[in-house]
């Protein structure tokens, strides 16, 4: 069987200036703002904690989760057995 995680999760912020964003959430959580990447910032947390990322976005600011997989169609068919729609 394939192997499935947690990979992370995401804030998605709707914002021109994500380095304040991200500033903002590292100090709700209690973490450090880390590296950025393109659209995203790294909030660094205390070891073994899921990853969190802070994200910028067109749409409206929500959270999501991101799974982590072997095999992405074993899952994909895994969760639409569980109810989720593709």
């Amino acid at each position: 069987m394939h192997g499935s995680r947690l990979g992370s999760l995401v804030i998605d912020c709707q914002t021109d200036d994500l380095a304040a964003a991200a500033e903002f959430w590292a100090q709700a959580l209690g973490y450090e703002v880390g590296d950025a990447t393109g659209p995203y910032v790294d909030l660094v947390g205390p070891d073994g904690e899921v990853k969190v990322l802070v994200q910028k976005v067109e749409h409206e600011a929500r959270v999501h989760l991101d799974i982590e997989t072997d095999d992405q169609e074993a899952e994909a068919s895994r969760l639409e057995a569980l109810g989720a729609k593709r």
